[in-house]
């Protein structure tokens, strides 16, 4: 309960700050997805480096520390392999399509 109470002002910025990402995100056409999936990837990415920073400095005995850099390593990697993959389907479907060839 003490620890709610001392970061009580931080809860409450997260908080606003999901609102505002869900805001901002919902707003956004669908021209320009593509490059929002390259800032994603990029920011999971930082999410993915960080964690393992993270993990590198908690004592051997923290299990919570530990399993929760575990899994910020994991939903990291499946968003940017996933964001990769999508944006790469998206691109892939700008690509000009080859006429076939005539047989002689």
């Amino acid at each position: 309960m003490n620890w709610l109470i001392a970061n009580e002002s931080m809860i409450y910025i997260l908080i606003m700050v999901i609102f505002l990402g869900f805001a901002v995100i919902n707003k956004v056409p669908s021209v320009l997805h593509t490059p929002l999936m390259s800032h994603a990837n990029a920011i999971s990415g930082v999410v993915i480096i960080g964690a393992m920073i993270v993990m590198g400095q908690v004592e051997a005995d923290n299990y919570l520390a530990l399993g929760l850099g575990l899994l910020a390593v994991v939903t990291g990697m499946v968003n940017v392999v996933g964001g990769f993959a999508v944006t790469d389907r998206m691109l892939h479907m700008f690509k000009k399509k080859e006429a076939p060839k005539a047989e002689k």
